[in-house]
């Protein structure tokens, strides 16, 4: 597994990735380009497409917070059904939250599954994030209605 830049010629197969049932359930209301959009040209994301064989299998993106008092970053990521359970999101994690944490100089990371979502948080939980509590009826899913989010930290040191 191979992560690299995000380039708007990845968004094609990200779409289709998106709009893979299994994935899109996760993904809310925009519209799967919306979803592609924000890892490959929002200017507050940096985004890395997940690639094994040479064949794009997902996303990983980050965004910093650099207020001072507040300094953390958080990610995100998705993946193909195809490739969900293989070690690719916690092999991806891992390498972003070690850029993260000693390149970036963060000393905290977030991130905030569906908490209905239990494979993304084993996932997570595998490199030592930690649940911190759920949001009630934290994000609008693919149904329209809203759905509790887990909140889950990872400090630097916990990183496993």
């Amino acid at each position: 597994m191979t992560l690299r830049p995000l380039e708007e010629h990845d968004k094609p197969r990200l779409v289709e990735i998106l709009e893979e049932p299994e994935v899109a359930r996760w993904f809310g209301t925009g519209t799967a380009e919306e979803s592609a959009d924000e890892f490959i040209s929002d200017p507050e994301v940096t985004g890395f497409a997940i690639e094994t064989d040479g064949n794009v299998v997902g996303a990983i993106g980050f965004y910093e917070e650099d207020t001072p008092d507040y300094r953390h970053a958080g990610m995100d990521l998705f993946l193909s059904a195809g490739s969900q359970g293989l070690g690719f999101g916690p092999e991806a994690l891992r390498l972003v939250a070690r850029h993260l944490f000693e390149e970036r100089g963060h000393h905290r990371l977030i991130i905030d599954p569906a908490a209905s979502n239990t494979r993304a948080i084993k996932a997570y939980e595998s490199i030592g994030f930690k649940p911190v509590g759920v949001m009630r009826r934290y994000e609008r899913g693919a149904d329209a209605t809203f759905h509790d989010g887990l909140l889950m930290d990872l400090l630097a040191d916990e990183l496993a």
